[in-house]
């Protein structure tokens, strides 16, 4: 005997999927929509596939942009500098980059970091399409912002000793963020800080 229809269930089991989601914010979640009026599970539904469907990764620093457009409003603008470029661990971490209003510069998302213990070496993330960047544009520093964990400190330590040998400035942001702690959740001044304070890998 099933205390919960396979509908409801489903959709509770799809929730818990998401991150910092767990059972009870997921079934929460659930009623809500079952309760809510049809069109805002139309909506959300609406919105889901078109998540999918509407966007695309920028095929120059693989930023989130819309699909079709092979590269995102970042790289094709005139406005922001082609002599620097901040590497961040994910799209998310641009947002919250950009939310500061501080960096004029270009960005490379790697879509990850380095992890052996998980299998993801160089070849697994974007690490040898930035090189190639490297190579391409005028580059003059490249500020590595992937997030202070062993991870990241382990990507950081492989890009810069990639990197510097081509007779780029190698920075990397100050320890204003929290060990351990994620850039898509640092305040505004924080990152601000971090990376008016950064500093050169040597």
């Amino acid at each position: 005997m099933r205390a919960i229809p396979d509908p409801v269930q489903n959709l509770i089991d799809a929730f818990s999927h998401l991150p910092g989601i767990g059972p009870k914010t997921a079934s929460r979640l659930a009623f809500h929509l079952l309760k809510a009026p049809e069109a805002l599970s139309l909506e959300l539904a609406e919105a889901l596939e078109g998540l999918k469907s509407g966007t695309s990764h920028c095929q120059q620093c693989y930023n989130i942009t819309l699909a079709g457009e092979d590269i995102c409003d970042i790289c094709a603008s005139s406005n922001r500098s082609d002599e620097t470029i901040c590497v961040v661990e994910e799209p998310l971490d641009v947002i919250a980059i950009e939310r500061t209003g501080v960096y004029q510069g270009k960005y490379h998302v790697l879509m990850g970091v380095l992890s052996p213990i998980e299998g993801i070496g160089p070849d697994q993330i974007k690490i040898f399409p930035l090189l190639e960047r490297l190579k391409q544009e005028p580059v003059k520093e490249v500020i590595i912002a992937t997030n202070p964990s062993m991870e990241g400190d382990a990507t950081a330590l492989y890009l810069q000793q990639r990197i510097q040998p081509l007779g780029i400035k190698v920075s990397r942001l100050a320890r204003g963020l929290p060990v351990g702690g994620d850039i898509e959740y640092a305040d505004q001044n924080t990152l601000q800080r971090a990376l008016a304070y950064r500093q050169t890998m040597d």
